[in-house]
Parts: C-alpha cells; structure tokens; sequence
C-alpha cells in the first residue's frame, strides 16, 4: 500500500455533478514535507454525482489517499 496525502485545491460545479481537485501537500508541516519527499506526485480530480460524497471534500482541507493493490 501507498499512502498519499493530497489537498483539496478546487470545487467546480459541472453540466451533470461536480469536480474535485486534489494536489499533492508538499509544506505546512513536517509530515507534509515527509510525504512529499515520499510520495507520488501529480494531480487527482474527481467526478462525482452523489451530492453527500462532494460535501466530504471541502477546498482548503487536507485528505489522505491510500493506494492498495487489487488481488
């Protein structure tokens, strides 16, 4: 498993549900600055249509991403 941890950066209101935007931390703590040493980086956006998973994701918070392989 890979944990990442990434922060809301963008909410964008679409034809049909909503965009989300993660980007990667990269400062602001020291486990930030571990994390971007340590793990992937790149960007995540999301398209969601189920109203109550978009109000979990707030612009300006920080989530954890855990990448686990399928077997």
């Amino acid at each position: 498993m890979v944990r990442a941890k990434f922060k809301c950066t963008e909410k964008k209101i679409k034809e049909v549900g909503e965009e989300v935007v993660l980007q990667p931390v990269t400062s602001g703590s020291p486990e930030n600055e571990s994390f971007y040493k340590h793990t992937p980086y790149g960007a995540i956006a999301l398209g969601i249509l189920n109203d109550d998973a978009t109000k979990e994701f707030e612009v300006g918070k920080e989530y954890y991403v855990d990448f686990t392989k399928v077997e």
